[in-house]
């Protein structure tokens, strides 16, 4: 009963539309599947399934608004929920930039839903476990790793005629290799829509090679160095500087795009002109929920208010063309309301990440980076550690691993020093390819693995 339908989602909607009597009210009703297997020293030690369903009930008088939400769908209970909810607006105070809902959208039409997915069971999961943990225990290695597949819905509605509904599967995997004596280490981290562009086993075996490789790291002195960064690595960098695109607080100067003495920076070339950053809910490799406002990601979500999700260029060879707006600080500035991208596609070139080494001379190969935080949100800069593999590489190729360095550096920075695009692939729900960046910043030695 978790996964409604479209129809079934419907008519759970009218009906708490029927019992309200708030000036305006929304509705959305949220059902997912979860699974999962965990495994760690070569043996599985969790796994699980659950299932959820929920009503949330946002009922609203004038500028005030009080949300009530559970998890019974009989009529009594829907109705209580309704008077709750109306309840706590009465009692909730004004908010001053409280925005009327929407009426009727137009959504596209995303293809976030996979039946393969949908019907994994206990069997895969062991499987897929099994193809990991297996070629390790072979190699005398160790494996600890975690697979998470999910089968969801949304539905939203509201008094003033608003409908959407949208399904979505989704499946992460992560997988960390030690070698037998704790020093050498490997990673990789997946993530599909469809499943059987999944394996576990070939993940497992890129994680088993760098965990083999960097076990007699050497230290090099930190410094700047040209480097290549997996998507694994910058993703989160990245992540964090998308998430800063907000126009409101570029207007208030509290953002890397705000402009010194007032202004934003929209329209300024910022980035190194080979640099196009899209969102896109109906590119094949990255389908995303069609509505946006609250939550959102690649397993569907993206209920809130309801704004229709649209392909948008936010940066443009270097150039920044959009920024997201909420509906009120857009309807303040006179401009359109844009959600914040749940998924992005930083778009790249055709080498592999092993062309990419091929042309470097001298660089450090990093597989991932961890323990990120900000340091100085304004201009994105950011320090965290290497993890999990770093290389260092001489006339094209890898010649001995090296020891974790703490870097401090910017993603605009960084986007500024691009030597090389390659070819994109999905990293944490987004679409972003191997780069190959000069004068990236180590400050000093991590002993981590």
């Amino acid at each position: 009963m978790a996964i409604l339908t479209k129809d079934e989602a419907k008519k759970i909607i009218d009906k708490v539309l029927s019992y309200s009597k708030a000036d305006e009210t929304s509705v959305s009703v949220s059902g997912s599947r979860t699974g999962n297997i965990r495994y760690a020293r070569n043996s599985v030690s969790t796994s699980g399934e659950t299932n959820n369903l929920s009503v949330a009930v946002t009922s609203v008088f004038g500028k005030r608004s009080g949300t009530a939400t559970i998890n019974e769908l009989d009529d009594a209970s829907l109705e209580k929920t309704v008077r709750r909810a109306e309840e706590i607006a009465r009692l909730a105070p004004e908010n001053p930039e409280y925005m009327a809902m929407l009426g009727p959208q137009t959504y596209l039409e995303s293809n976030t839903y996979d039946e393969s997915t949908a019907k994994i069971d206990p069997e895969f999961r062991a499987q897929a476990a099994f193809d990991s943990i297996d070629p390790c225990r072979q190699k005398n290695l160790t494996a600890a790793g975690y697979m998470e597949d999910n089968t969801g819905f949304t539905a939203i509605g509201n008094s003033k005629g608003l409908f959407g509904y949208n399904r979505s599967t989704g499946v992460d995997f992560s997988i960390t290799v030690r070698t037998a004596d704790g020093k050498g280490s490997g990673y990789a981290n997946p993530d599909v829509n469809d499943v059987s562009k999944l394996s576990t086993k070939a993940s497992t075996e890129i994680a088993m090679q760098k965990a083999l490789a960097s076990a007699s790291a050497r230290a090099l002195e930190p410094g700047k160095y040209t480097v290549i960064l997996e998507p694994t690595a910058s993703v989160e960098l990245l992540q964090n500087m998308m998430r800063s695109m907000d126009a409101r607080s570029a207007d208030e100067g509290r953002s890397f795009l705000s402009k010194k003495g007032g202004g934003t920076r929209l329209n300024e070339k910022l980035f190194d002109e080979r640099v196009t950053i899209i969102t896109d809910p109906l590119n094949a490799d990255l389908p995303l929920s069609p509505f946006g406002g609250g939550g959102g990601g690649r397993f569907g979500g993206g209920g809130g208010e309801g704004v229709p999700q649209e392909k948008i260029t936010w940066i443009e060879k270097g150039v920044v063309k959009n920024m997201f707006y909420s509906r009120y600080w857009a309807d303040k500035k006179g401009a359109k309301a844009v959600p914040p991208p749940s998924g992005f596609i930083l778009q790249g070139g055709t080498q592999s990440l092993a062309e990419l080494i091929k042309s470097t001379d001298k660089g450090i190969l990093v597989t991932r980076f961890w323990y990120i935080r900000a340091v100085d949100p304004q201009t994105q800069l950011y320090t965290g550690l290497t993890r999990d593999g770093t290389f260092y590489i001489e006339n094209g190729q890898i010649k001995f691993p090296v020891k974790n360095f703490r870097f401090n550096e910017s993603p605009v920075i960084m986007l500024n020093n691009v030597e090389a695009l390659g070819k994109p692939v999905r990293a944490g729900g987004n679409l972003i390819p191997p780069m190959k960046i000069r004068d990236f910043t180590f400050t000093s030695l991590s002993d981590a693995v």
